[in-house]
């Protein structure tokens, strides 16, 4: 079953190091404890022929998922739409179903919840609104709900700032375009795409701990990983520097999955109990951080 998921970020400010990806760091998270193989994560600048090369290139690939992040609002250097659909070779049109599906969020996030809003704001969005009712669309609520031939969007239900997402089946591939803004990106994948992923993903435990390791150098504790790994093949263990320990600080990250919980907890504890012996017989310390599932 296929399970791969690329992730495709846009944004030059991504690129230019002026805001973290927090959207990849989390995405990649959240997918993986349901089961999910990450394959890729790429950042491209907002140019619509950059963003249709590495749709290409992704779907070429034929993951499972692919999905974008960013370049969905109404100003300039939103691209991504139009990239996406350059990339799979289709058309961008003006979905009415989709157009419809915004004015009525409008209008239920709006009734009996002024206060919520800017006066500037409440004013553009009752005149949207009332154009929508007299069959007149406006280019800044038309460019929302323009999308590519044969899309869908969806909308979280509990944000009311334009956050929405749009989906797209292909030969064997969802492609899910997602804005920018973190709290948006977490609301509709928490409502529409995690169940996606479920059902691709099938009846996967996801099992992970994390050690504070002291009093081994990283170079020593290459072979004791390489070791463990070599006789626990379905356990993933990585070691990293912790930024907040000085010199010898150490993170050691152990994770596993299977679709029999027992046997994917066993495995884990299995490795975790041996890279724990090992660290110590060659003079480490050892506290364990955190260990966690996802079922």
């Amino acid at each position: 079953m296929n399970k791969k998921l690329e992730i495709i970020c846009v944004g030059k400010e991504l690129l230019m190091g002026k805001i973290p990806n927090i959207n990849a760091h989390w995405l990649a998270k959240r997918a993986t404890t349901l089961g999910l193989e990450v394959d890729r994560i790429v950042t491209v600048t907002d140019d619509v022929d950059a963003v249709s090369t590495a749709v290409r290139e992704a779907v070429q690939r034929k993951p499972r998922f692919i999905i974008t992040t960013g370049g969905l609002g109404p100003t300039y250097d939103d691209k991504t739409l139009e990239g996406i659909a350059k990339g799979i070779g289709r058309n961008l049109e003006l979905n009415e179903q989709a157009l419809r599906k915004i004015m009525k969020r409008m209008r239920d996030h709006t009734q009996g919840r002024e206060s919520e809003f800017g006066e500037a704001a409440l004013k553009r969005i009752k005149q949207a609104i009332d154009d929508y009712e007299r069959g007149v669309y406006s280019t800044y609520m038309s460019r929302y709900a323009t999308i590519p031939k044969g899309a869908s969007v969806v909308l979280p239900q509990e944000i009311h700032s334009g956050g929405l997402g749009v989906i797209c089946e292909l030969d064997g591939t969802t492609l899910i375009t997602l804005p920018g803004v973190p709290q948006e990106v977490n609301a509709i994948v928490e409502q529409w795409i995690v169940p996606l992923f479920k059902e691709a993903a099938g009846s996967i435990a996801f099992f992970e701990a994390s050690l504070d390791v002291k009093g081994i150098w990283e170079r020593a504790l290459a072979p004791l990983i390489d070791t463990v790994m070599a006789e626990n093949p379905r356990v993933y263990v990585k070691s990293n520097v912790r930024s907040d320990v000085i010199r010898e600080g150490l993170e050691l990250y152990l994770s596993t999955t299977d679709e029999d919980p027992k046997i994917a907890e066993n495995s884990l504890n299995k490795a975790l109990t041996e890279i724990s012996e090992l660290i110590q017989q060659n003079g480490g310390k050892i506290t364990p951080i955190k260990t966690t599932s996802q079922c």
